[in-house]
């Protein structure tokens, strides 16, 4: 089943539930995966790929949105924040951990043969496209610059 098949049987059940939380950020994800299909001109259906960036996306900005509302102490738009991002990562593929998150790494910056920081930018791409969808871009630009320092 693919992921836009999936989401369109979440939303039908929760609008049978009344679970708002879970409405809104299915809501979300289709009108982002609709983005997705009609961008790049118009294709018929948005592949799992694109679905999975649309999807990360989302839940980045969801992320982003909860430290705000933290610093800012609205803990209402926080808790709805929060919500919101349990129903989109359960779409998300399964996070690495860190320790084998930092063995891809190590293997990815010696296979590039990159040497200093001065070489991140050799590196990044390598590393963003194989774990890109596995862990954080943030996470990812931090192991490499300290494996490279």
């Amino acid at each position: 089943m693919s992921i836009s098949t999936q989401i369109n049987e979440e939303l039908k059940q929760a609008m049978k539930d009344k679970n708002e939380a879970a409405l809104r950020a299915l809501r979300a994800i289709k009108s982002a995966l609709i983005l997705a299909r009609t961008e790049k001109g118009g294709q018929d259906e948005v592949t799992d790929e694109q679905a999975i960036k649309s999807i990360q996306k989302l839940a980045k900005q969801r992320k982003e949105s909860i430290e705000i509302y933290k610093n800012q102490n609205r803990l209402d738009l926080q808790k709805s924040e929060e919500e919101e991002l349990a129903v989109i990562e359960k779409f998300l593929p399964a996070q690495l951990s860190e320790a084998d998150l930092r063995a891809a790494i190590a293997k990815i910056v010696e296979a590039s043969g990159a040497k200093s920081a001065s070489e991140m930018g050799k590196v990044m791409p390598l590393a963003m496209k194989e774990l890109g969808s596995l862990a954080d871009g943030k996470l990812i630009s931090a192991i490499i610059k300290e494996l490279l320092s």
